[in-house]
């Protein structure tokens, strides 16, 4: 029975859209009278994140909102982590503070879970009829190309292994020593759930709002060299010990 979700939310420079993703959020009515407990991890921000942050908090004090800041930029992975390890929920969401994916669309996430089938659930772009910003071939072609290598390793078929929304069983995730701190993640954990016995990992179909450089957008060409990377050493076990 799930009581609570925890969505955790890493932040880096969205003082622009912090609270639009935190109305959304709000706005959000989850099946079964889920709770939410929302999880900001501020990574150093050097614009207004933290003030804005403060500022929303103070208007909407009945939101359960649990609010960390870095004191020095130590990447998104390393947000995650600090996020991951606060939560209480018996399971959690990864939420993005910019605008690409939509809350309204956690309860799909929690569809398998309620009705007992997943203890995993990826958020797949590349499935089901949803709304898709049509932005980068590059990236899609990365992204497929990415996520085939991570399903060869893991014997896991995948559509979406970069996808942001991934929904975990709390202690699950809990239980993993995760190392990546910045875009690594991905792989990382991905390669990580794998090797848990007897988990349940499912997809569903979501909407994307790609956001272009100009709005926003932080991931480039380096970090899919680093995602590469990161595939092959988390699903080798004698090149994760150097």
């Amino acid at each position: 029975m799930i009581c609570t979700l925890s969505i955790v939310i890493p932040a880096y420079n969205e003082a622009a859209t912090i609270h639009v993703i935190l109305d959304k959020i709000k706005d959000v009515v989850l099946i079964n009278d889920i709770r939410k407990e929302i999880i900001i991890v501020d990574d150093c921000s050097t614009d207004a994140t933290d003030r804005a942050i403060h500022s929303y908090m103070a208007a909407n004090q009945t939101l359960n909102i649990h609010y960390v800041r870095h004191d020095r930029n130590m990447g998104k992975g390393a947000a995650l982590h600090t996020g991951i390890q606060k939560a209480t929920g018996e399971f959690l969401v990864i939420q993005d503070a910019d605008l690409e994916y939509d809350p309204k669309e956690y309860n799909l996430l929690l569809g398998p879970v309620v009705d007992g089938f997943a203890d995993v659930v990826y958020g797949s772009r590349f499935i089901g009829g949803k709304p898709h910003r049509i932005l980068f071939f590059w990236h899609t072609i990365g992204n497929k190309l990415l996520t085939a290598m991570s399903n060869m390793l893991t014997n896991l078929n995948l559509t979406d292994m970069e996808t942001c929304y991934k929904l975990f069983s709390t202690k699950f995730i809990q239980s993993l020593s995760l190392k990546e701190k910045r875009f690594g993640f991905e792989p990382e954990v991905t390669a990580a759930i794998a090797k848990i016995p007897n988990i349940r990992i499912y997809e569903v179909g979501i909407s994307y709002y790609g956001r272009t450089y100009q709005e926003g957008k932080k991931i480039g060409w380096q970090d899919g060299f680093k995602a590469i990377y990161c595939i092959i050493k988390y699903n080798f076990p004698a090149l994760n010990r150097h």
